[in-house]
């Protein structure tokens, strides 16, 4: 068996950005990838990112929030920042780790009604989504996130 594509997702206060990234990271490798998430000053597991996700079928009310671990980051194949704070605070990683750096708008810090508050976790949500997918495609093949397989070629007689 292939070793799962490890992932680390990394933000300041681990209660939105990445909690819905390790979500969709899970959901989109379909056990091929091990993800997680923390921040680098962890606060609490968002409600709004818990219904967001739940709008796509992912249920991430179960996971908490995670204080960064130096010790979990170097076993990673990739490591995540998904906002600026993170990614200036992030310490360096060994050579064999790839850093991406994905800087999103906090959806925790949108104002005013629930509605209003909710389009802003969904618009983030939906570009972690894109993202995700198209990086577990890259690290995992053409269907790392759909359960089609690629035709072979057929010959013509």
């Amino acid at each position: 068996m292939v070793r799962p594509l490890r992932v680390l997702f990394v933000c300041t206060g681990n209660s939105a950005r990445s909690q819905m990234a390790e979500g969709f990271a899970r959901h989109c490798g379909r056990g091929q990838v091990e993800a997680h998430s923390a921040g680098m000053a962890p606060s609490h597991l968002n409600p709004y990112a818990v219904r967001a996700m739940q709008e796509k079928g992912i249920d991430i009310s179960g996971q908490q929030s995670k204080a960064f671990d130096w010790e979990l980051a170097r076993k990673m194949d990739v490591v995540v920042t998904v906002c600026g704070h993170a990614n200036e605070t992030c310490p360096v990683l060994p050579p064999e780790v790839t850093r991406l750096h994905w800087p999103l708008d906090d959806p925790a810090a949108a104002t005013g009604t629930d509605a209003q508050i909710l389009a802003t976790f969904r618009a983030i949500r939906d570009q972690l989504e894109a993202r995700i997918s198209a990086l577990v495609r890259e690290r995992l093949g053409s269907h790392g996130d759909t359960d089609e397989r690629p035709m072979p070629p057929r010959r013509i007689r």
